[in-house]
């Protein structure tokens, strides 16, 4: 398992544009906004990356733990929809990763946004799929 989390600086200087134009002050440093959701099944065996940018696979080092386990396809989940999950599938499918979007486990607080974005990434970027169905593909329990 991968988790990826969104951290900066607490001066922004690691920020993307808008949040050090605008100060916009989250998921910074040691609090616990920056810390993945205690209701999370996180294991200390589990890897964990740490993302400045939309794109998990950003500057992260992310490709070459990919590539350390072998993989060829990815399912992901998390928020925004329309922005952190679409460049992450975007970035993944360009490096040829086939990506799966578990459909109960995505979200966003814009809801139109995100609705363009999946209808934009389904059959075509990504395959929207329900945790039941990518459980089954699995072979999982």
């Amino acid at each position: 398992m991968i988790w990826v989390r969104q951290e900066f600086r607490s001066d922004l200087s690691d920020a993307f544009l808008e949040m050090r134009d605008k100060r916009i002050a989250v998921t910074i440093q040691g609090t616990r906004g920056a810390q993945l959701h205690a209701g999370l099944d996180w294991q200390p065996s589990d890897a964990t990356i740490v993302k400045k940018r939309y794109s998990a696979f950003f500057k992260t080092g992310l490709d070459e733990l990919l590539a350390e386990f072998g993989v060829g396809e990815l399912v992901i989940c998390g928020v925004n929809t329309h922005a952190c999950i679409r460049m992450a599938a975007v970035d993944a499918y360009q490096r040829d990763f086939r990506v799966v979007l578990a459909k109960e486990c995505v979200g966003s607080y814009d809801a139109e946004h995100a609705r363009v974005s999946l209808d934009y990434m389904n059959g075509k970027i990504a395959k929207i799929a329900t945790v039941s169905e990518i459980v089954e593909a699995l072979g999982v329990i």
